[in-house]
């Protein structure tokens, strides 16, 4: 479903991605760990568009869309839940998800409405004409994947879903995605929380001064100390 393949990455003469490859398929979720600054969110920019890649190839569902502007991305399924949300602080939790709203293509995934999405978080449903700004960290996050979700993509990247959340609202969006998982989609996340890698991904990739240094299924990963000692630990 998503494939990335050597992919180099810059921020003016600074390299941060040195040849980056891996996969996720159709219905799978796909953690990429690693500390700060390890390469993460340069990674997921550079997936969506938000950095253009110096060498390196992106494909969605076998199209090539390497170096594609943001809005073109998106447009052909790839849904980006940024590390800072980005929210409409000024608009209702309501008009966020309206604002977000895209007719679904051709995936074969259910589509996403405001119903649905208020169903998978409760928290929204009963705030649903309260400003965004006013809302609680937490429900802020679950605002932003809703958002995305309404643009009704194929495949999602999640950049730190779980940063600055309370342990309650962590178990929260694991469920959110576990559900997602159920309804098909693929999901790559970025995270620095083991524990919550743990509750909801199939496989991980471990990236290290922008390079990949482990891949294989959660569990090995859980299961070795050494690589979680040598790249993870703080």
């Amino acid at each position: 479903m998503l494939t990335v393949t050597n992919l180099e990455s810059y921020y003016g003469a600074a390299k941060i991605l040195y040849g980056v490859s891996l996969h996720a398929a159709a219905g799978e979720v796909v953690a990429l760990l690693g500390r700060n600054g390890a390469g993460k969110s340069t990674l997921m920019k550079s997936i969506i568009g938000l950095v253009v890649p110096a060498a390196g190839a992106v494909t969605l569902r076998d199209r090539d869309i390497t170096g594609l502007p943001p809005f073109a991305i998106a447009r052909h399924g790839l849904g980006y839940v940024p590390e800072e949300r980005r929210i409409f602080t000024s608009l209702t939790i309501a008009e966020n998800l309206e604002a977000g709203r895209r007719e679904a293509a051709a995936s074969g995934l259910s589509p996403w409405t405001p119903e649905r999405l208020f169903k998978l978080f409760p928290n929204l449903a009963s705030m649903r004409t309260r400003r965004a700004g006013q809302i609680s960290g937490g429900e802020q996050q679950m605002l932003t994947i809703a958002r995305t979700l309404m643009g009704n993509p194929s495949v999602i990247l999640l950049d730190e879903p779980s940063e600055g959340l309370s342990p309650k609202i962590v178990e929260q969006v694991a469920d959110a995605v576990r559900e997602l998982r159920a309804a098909g989609l693929t999901i790559l996340l970025s995270e620095q929380n083991m524990h919550f890698a743990a509750l909801i991904s199939d496989r991980a990739y471990v990236i290290e001064k922008g390079e990949i240094r482990y891949s294989g299924s959660i569990a090995d990963l859980t299961a070795n100390e050494e690589v979680r000692k040598t790249y993870l630990a703080v």
